[in-house]
């Protein structure tokens, strides 16, 4: 009965290690995903030169969303 017990603790133990290296594994994925890549960050900034946006369109861009 006691060696039984042992063996169950030591499993029960070796489960809770593999949890723990996925959910460390899940966060430094997560991780990995929020923190910026140094990709050149492209500016829309003049293509709609010219361009009149009036607070209607905004209102209506709002509604189709």
């Amino acid at each position: 009965m006691k060696h039984t017990a042992l063996h169950d603790t030591a499993d029960i133990l070796h489960k809770i290690e593999t949890i723990e290296k996925e959910v460390m594994d899940l966060k430094l994925s997560v991780l990995k995903k929020l923190i910026p890549t140094g990709k050149k960050v492209i500016s829309l900034r003049g293509i709609l030169k010219g361009v009149v946006i009036t607070g209607e369109d905004i209102v209506s861009a709002k509604k189709s969303l």
